[in-house]
């Protein structure tokens, strides 16, 4: 009988930061669980990232209304993925924003990524009952939309493909501050089962090009100053091309899924094994690096029953 996936014995709760890291800019993070941005304007608030249930996101809501009692209006989704965007409700915005790709994806393959995520991650989803079905943006863009809280400006920007096709960040000019959701992460792995790998370079590339003082990446703490920004960028290159290059050459030359496995874990063990959902991701990115690396652009859905049939191959 094969193990359980890594995260499904992750059971014990994380301890919440709450980090200012520009003026009226601040980053929810949680041990190596999904982030969430703050950005509080002249008039109004900006979630970046909804969190997996809306009982997750209440725990941002309290942290919140700690600082500010100015109304939640504006919910980002930086990507589609459900322990992203599920808990959206809590915060009662008028309008939910997205790429127009990312509204794209949760038509051809939200409801799969919900049921996958579901049976991947269970102490996210405690309280799922609360979740009122998927989440749909209002708005949505193709390359750049700008909202204004006032004074305060966002720029809302897709630069390239990297931890999904749709992936957008935001950038606050007047502190210049990114929040990046999962193109960038801080001492946890990089989820690489739906990213484009080949791409991913380029989009840090761009990221870089703003020279961001502070960062709130997906997963992992605050980044605040050049070094941590600088180091975090280049970490998560350094993992991204770790896990897809001796994939691509176990692809090569005509091997399997299961070699690849082992020809990964030889290069990234001994730098990433201690990060945060390592384990967990590590199956997902290399059935990922793999299928690119044989010329599959487009990332294959995964479902609840292909998570197992891919597990139980790599255990074989």
């Amino acid at each position: 009988m094969a193990k359980a996936f890594a995260s499904q014995g992750d059971m014990a709760e994380k301890n919440i930061s709450f980090t200012e890291i520009g003026r009226d800019l601040w980053a929810f993070t949680a041990e190596g669980d999904p982030n969430t941005g703050v950005i509080i304007g002249d008039d109004s608030v900006m979630i970046i990232d909804a969190q997996a249930t809306p009982r997750l996101a209440n725990k941002v809501v309290e942290k919140i209304r700690g600082v500010t009692d100015k109304p939640i209006k504006h919910v980002v989704l930086s990507h589609y993925h459900a322990v992203r965007v599920l808990g959206a409700s809590a915060y009662d915005a008028s309008e939910i924003i997205a790429s127009d790709t990312c509204r794209a994806m949760i038509h051809e393959r939200g409801q799969e990524d919900w049921d996958s995520e579901f049976g991947r991650f269970p102490r996210l989803f405690e309280g799922h009952e609360s979740i009122p079905g998927l989440t749909w943006p209002s708005q949505t863009f193709a390359k750049k939309m700008t909202v204004h809280l006032g004074n305060r400006q966002i720029d809302l920007m897709h630069l390239g493909r990297a931890h999904t096709a749709g992936d957008i960040v935001a950038f606050v000019p007047d502190e210049q501050v990114m929040f990046t959701g999962d193109i960038v992460e801080y001492h946890s792995a990089c989820y690489c089962g739906d990213g484009h790998f080949n791409d991913w370079g380029n989009t840090l590339d761009k990221i870089a090009d703003f020279a961001p003082s502070a960062i709130a990446p997906g997963r992992g703490d605050a980044l605040v100053g050049d070094n941590m920004v600088t180091a975090a960028i280049e970490n998560t290159r350094d993992f991204v091309m770790s896990t897809y290059r001796p994939a691509a050459m176990v692809a090569a030359r005509g091997g399997t899924l299961k070699d690849a496995w082992d020809a990964v874990r030889e290069v990234c063990d001994p730098k990433f094994a201690d990060y945060a959902i390592y384990e967990h991701c590590l199956p997902f990115n290399v059935a990922r690096a793999f299928d690119e690396a044989k010329g599959i652009d487009t990332p294959r859905i995964w479902t609840a029953e292909r998570d197992l049939d891919m597990w139980n191959a790599l255990q074989g």
